[in-house]
């Protein structure tokens, strides 16, 4: 009798450690997890939507763009061209209202820029249409917004302008003097690009400062929504480098 008491309380002991093992696997489990989904979302709700290392959510032709040491490269040489401006495409999301910050070098005659709430041409691949926060190595036109494929030139460095139906851009104040926004652009080294679009509203900064200020009020032309890619000029010669990529909803 005494024997079999025994055998049950070590049997019955057994199992409450094999039980509290599971259940202690099971929390550690899952305070891993929950550390790992907000581990690469910072304290003000940027997330990074590029790894360092890999194409994962991302398309574009990889014989004009790659990785090395935690950055998309894309490159174009006198022996390697290409005959139409080439994409990087975020497949993550077609934002519409959103922030995106990212770190940029580009060689000095490098033609560069980041397409948002943009269009793919179906007859052309990586090719993009719609809004450009525009980046070149000169630095004429960094920070200013193009439209590619669409409109054009909408607001140049310095400015702060409406865009109305049928009209040129509607200059209403300057954000500052275009030589001197120019003077905080660093030349053949890292600079932090800063987008944030909400409504018909979108603001370029480059390294802190607000280079320049659109409205968009056209109604027929104006996106509210699309893709972001990393733009490779037509050029005989550029290279232009991105990394720490990060991204949030407004």
């Amino acid at each position: 009798m005494t024997s079999n008491l025994t055998f049950k309380s070590i049997r019955t002991f057994a199992l409450l450690i094999a039980s509290s093992l599971v259940i202690f696997s099971c929390n550690s489990s899952t305070q891993t997890a929950t550390a790992s989904d907000t581990s690469s979302v910072d304290q003000d709700g940027f997330k990074q939507i590029f790894d360092g290392k890999t194409f994962t959510d991302w398309d574009g032709d990889t014989s004009v763009w790659r990785i090395d040491s935690g950055s998309f490269i894309g490159e174009v040489t006198p022996t390697k061209q290409i005959q139409t401006n080439t994409f990087l495409i975020w497949r993550g999301e077609k934002p519409s209202d959103f922030e995106l910050k990212a770190d940029y070098r580009i060689s000095e005659g490098g033609n560069s820029g980041i397409q948002y709430r943009s269009e793919e041409l179906a007859d052309i691949p990586h090719a993009l249409k719609g809004y450009q926060a525009d980046i070149d190595g000169a630095n004429t036109y960094t920070g200013q917004n193009y439209e590619e494929r669409g409109r054009g030139f909408l607001a140049m460095r310095g400015q702060r302008v409406n865009l109305e139906a049928n009209q040129k851009p509607i200059i209403l104040d300057s954000v500052g003097n275009s030589d001197e926004l120019k003077s905080h652009i660093k030349t053949n080294d890292w600079n932090e690009i800063h987008l944030v679009v909400k409504g018909n509203n979108m603001k370029h900064y480059i390294n802190g400062i607000l280079m320049s200020e659109a409205t968009d009020n056209d109604s027929t032309a104006r996106k509210s929504e699309g893709v972001i890619g990393f733009q490779v000029h037509v050029t005989p010669s550029m290279k232009v480098e991105y990394k720490n990529i990060r991204y949030k909803k407004s």
